[in-house]
């Protein structure tokens, strides 16, 4: 069973246990409450009951033997003790420094009202009374436990897919590392025979320039598998030229694309030497114009500007192509995002690893609208050459 199948079943089955724990805990939480709830009420019955024994005009907190043991036994649970009519003869339990505001007695007898059903005391010739009661600090306690239960539960699990998914991109980046190395090992064989051809047409009575360009696209080729063999190890960074690294690319695509595409490169300054790997800061360079050409589908402006600036240097490609939704400016470098009908959607996600992990750099979507164009920037710092 393959790596994929495996991360199926062991993230169901993870779930599917999680599933089982935390319903069985809510469960018994659930049933732990109502009892709890219920001894409190009895209680507060109690409670009532040991009022009778009292002389109607004895205050709450005097202690006789039984009585007092009973009101002992309820020193956690706010109380307030109302007439008939509504109003309030006694309060127990409450904080006392709030008991002294304004209308908070009221406030916490509106709250006993409609949490718990008043007790109702009855004394020999005298007017009825009745018990309010709200639910003590640890029932409360435990209404919000499942809700910290289900946090924890959502942690867990989230902690669960982050190590499922790291351990998938991990295994993707291995096969991509893979397939790259073999494709520029296998672009190596034809490309040394075909170096040897060229040594061959050079010596026959055939138009110079005709070899000068075919030798110049396998040198492409050359490039290109320098590049994939590159992918997966830290590349070397040596101070190069970023003028003419990113001219050469420019003008390469240039002089093999549509005549109805108007190309124009334009720098302040005509050299600037950063740390910089060749090969694939090239790719990057070159994945930028030819999404520009695609979205321009034959016809429009391409515009690549070099800005040195003091301590960045910022290098923008600008095309007149069908745009970018602003909703899609961060999407569009995530691997296998793709607009197009042919493709893998990995070269601008291979760009911002190779500008952003292995250049210190940034790049992004400077500016985009839709039926008119799309600006890309690349942004390198100069204070660490």
């Amino acid at each position: 069973m393959s790596f994929f199948q495996n991360t199926f079943w062991l993230k169901r089955i993870a779930i599917f246990i999680s599933v089982l724990i935390v319903s069985f805990i809510l469960w018994n939480t659930y049933i732990f409450f109502q009892k709890f709830k219920e001894e409190e009420r009895l209680k507060m019955e109690l409670f009532a009951t040991a009022l009778k024994e009292f002389d109607a005009n004895e205050n709450l907190n005097d202690e006789f033997n039984v009585e007092g043991k009973v009101i002992e036994s309820i020193q956690n649970i706010p109380l307030i003790l109302t007439d008939v009519d509504g109003n309030i003869i006694e309060s127990q339990n409450l904080d006392s420094l709030k008991v002294l505001r304004n209308g908070y007695l009221q406030e916490q007898l509106e709250l006993m009202r409609a949490q718990n059903t008043p007790i109702e005391i009855s004394y020999k010739n005298t007017p009825k009374q009745y018990v309010y009661y709200r639910n003590s600090d640890l029932l409360y306690k435990l209404k919000y436990y499942p809700l910290a239960l289900l946090l924890i539960l959502g942690l867990f699990l989230s902690i669960i897919y982050m190590v499922f998914k790291s351990g998938k991109i991990a295994e993707q980046n291995k096969l991509w590392t893979g397939m790259a190395k073999e494709t520029a090992h296998q672009i190596g064989t034809p490309l040394s025979s075909l170096l040897g051809w060229i040594a061959i047409l050079r010596t026959e009575d055939i138009d110079p320039s005709y070899v000068d360009e075919i030798e110049k696209d396998v040198n492409r080729l050359n490039i290109i598998a320098n590049r994939f063999s590159k992918i997966g190890s830290l590349p070397e960074l040596l101070p190069q030229d970023v003028v003419a690294i990113s001219r050469n690319v420019f003008n390469y695509l240039a002089s093999r694309s549509s005549k109805q595409l108007h190309f124009e490169f334009s720098s302040n300054t005509d050299a600037t030497e950063l740390p910089l790997n060749k090969e694939l800061f090239g790719w990057v360079i070159e994945n930028l114009l030819k999404n520009a050409i695609d979205a321009m589908q034959g016809k429009g402006e391409l515009k690549l500007e070099i800005d040195d600036k003091a301590k960045f240097l910022k290098i923008r490609v600008t095309d007149t192509g069908k745009g970018i939704p602003k909703s899609q400016f961060k999407q569009v470098f995530k691997p296998g995002f793709t607009t197009k009908k042919r493709g893998w959607g990995l070269g601008l996600s291979l760009s911002k690893r190779i500008i952003n992990d292995y250049h210190k750099g940034k790049i992004a979507v400077l500016k985009s609208e839709i039926g008119k164009g799309t600006t890309f920037e690349i942004q390198l710092s100069k204070t660490l050459t």
